[in-house]
């Protein structure tokens, strides 16, 4: 059976309209929840997409941390098709064979202790929802997360993201949660002290991400982590990572925490994925580490009708084992190191630092200007994001090349501080 002629057009941009038609179709057709787009794109090959009027550019942010393999990868396309030929989906009262090898797979990443398992979602909200779920059958008590966190927009990840215009429209959210200084130790110890637990009730988990990357691709600091677990096990509370933009490979690793100077060597409770896990494909996983968090939902307390589907399943099964075959993890360590070492040499008076790992990176800026900087990216033909006033977020495809990484660089490296500019930069979350 052959694809309709008008669809093809519109998956190869054969379509004759031009960006400029395509945005005003939009604003008639699509909500008004993320304003109008920066540019309508028809295909990607590897790095690169191109818009509705032709134009070429390096995909510097990858669908936020999303595109692991870059764009239309062969093995990945192949791997969809080929079981989208087979069997599309089925009910979660069946198993299928990819959903089985992909939960083995994860798993194997996270060496996960015996008793482990894993819940399979569509999103990272949803992975995180799922999460949530998991600390409220932890009993009565109060859930820590950080300032500056940002952990989704369903209620309950909502609840646990902090920055408060994304939660005043939406409240009152699930209660129970409760918002620390991002990398003190000090706060995150008073919080499980014994005054608070007489005060305000035990601490029955702590959610932090890695690296918090809404908030400016912010590391935790040294020792944090593993300070949180100690407090966490000596409260029997779990200890929950989000790892949905982190995980993958994204910062050189499978995951962030596996990285000495970020996780010093801790095993949590439970971690959160999503983002690169599918390449682009829609899917999302929960993984509980042991028998005791694997065993918080019960049959019949959660559920998702898509969740693991076996295309999802597929995809991510190809994303993971081309990162394998490829040896995408050294270099995303490698390019990720060339590509913070040019920026921060580059140069630029506008340029003040480079902060992250691996492919998640933030230039902060000398000024608040990175909405201007991000218009001239594109204009120039490079796809970033400015994640906080002053700050520029990097998470390109894992497959990025020495050569795509200096291209990157020499954007930054022209890039001058404005001569009215005010140089004391506030910093914060920008959607």
């Amino acid at each position: 059976m052959q694809v309709s002629s008008e669809l093809l057009d519109l998956q190869t941009g054969a379509d004759v309209a031009s960006v400029a038609a395509w945005t005003d179709r939009y604003t008639h057709a699509v909500m008004d929840t993320f304003g109008p787009p920066q540019r309508v794109l028809v295909r990607g090959e590897g790095c690169y997409v191109w818009d509705a009027d032709g134009r070429r550019y390096l995909d510097l942010l990858a669908g936020i941390a999303v595109n692991a393999l870059g764009h239309a990868h062969p093995t990945l396309t192949a791997a969809i098709s080929a079981q989208l030929g087979t069997l599309g989906h089925v009910s979660n009262f069946f198993g299928t064979p990819t959903q089985i090898a992909l939960a083995e797979t994860l798993l194997s990443k996270a060496q996960a202790p015996e008793g482990s398992r894993v819940f399979f979602t569509n999103s990272g909200t949803e992975a995180v929802e799922a999460a949530f779920k998991m600390t409220r059958r932890m009993g009565p008590g109060r859930v820590l997360a950080l300032e500056g966190a940002f952990h989704g927009r369903s209620m309950g990840a909502l609840a646990l993201t902090s920055k408060q215009a994304y939660r005043e429209p939406f409240e009152p959210l699930p209660g129970g949660v409760e918002h620390v200084p991002f990398g003190d130790t000090a706060a995150l110890e008073a919080a499980f002290s014994a005054q608070a637990v007489a005060e305000r009730g035990p601490v029955t988990a702590l959610v932090v991400e890695p690296l918090q990357g809404e908030a400016g691709v912010r590391p935790l600091p040294p020792g944090y982590l593993a300070h949180a677990r100690t407090l966490t096990a000596d409260a029997g509370a779990l200890l929950v990572l989000d790892e949905v933009q982190t995980g993958v490979g994204r910062t050189g690793s499978w995951f962030a925490y596996q990285q000495p100077e970020i996780g010093g060597g801790v095993v949590p409770d439970v971690v959160t994925l999503a983002k690169g896990l599918g390449g682009g494909f829609p899917i999302g996983a929960v993984i509980a580490y042991g028998e005791r968090a694997a065993t918080l939902l019960g049959r019949g307390q959660h559920g998702t009708t898509f969740g693991g589907n076996p295309v999802a399943a597929a995809a991510a099964l190809a994303t993971l084992g081309v990162i394998e075959r490829d040896g995408l993890l050294q270099q995303v360590h490698d390019v990720g190191a060339q590509l913070r070492e040019q920026i921060e040499l580059c140069g630029s008076s506008l340029v003040r630092e480079v902060r992250g790992r691996g492919l998640l990176l933030a230039v902060v800026l000398n000024a608040p200007v990175a909405s201007e900087v991000a218009a001239q990216a594109l204009e120039a033909g490079l796809i970033v994001n400015p994640v906080a006033p002053d700050a520029i977020r990097l998470a390109p495809p894992l497959i990025l090349t020495a050569d795509q990484a200096r291209d990157a660089a020499a954007f930054f490296a022209a890039l001058s501080l404005p001569t009215d500019a005010p140089t004391d930069t506030p910093t914060g979350q920008e959607a």
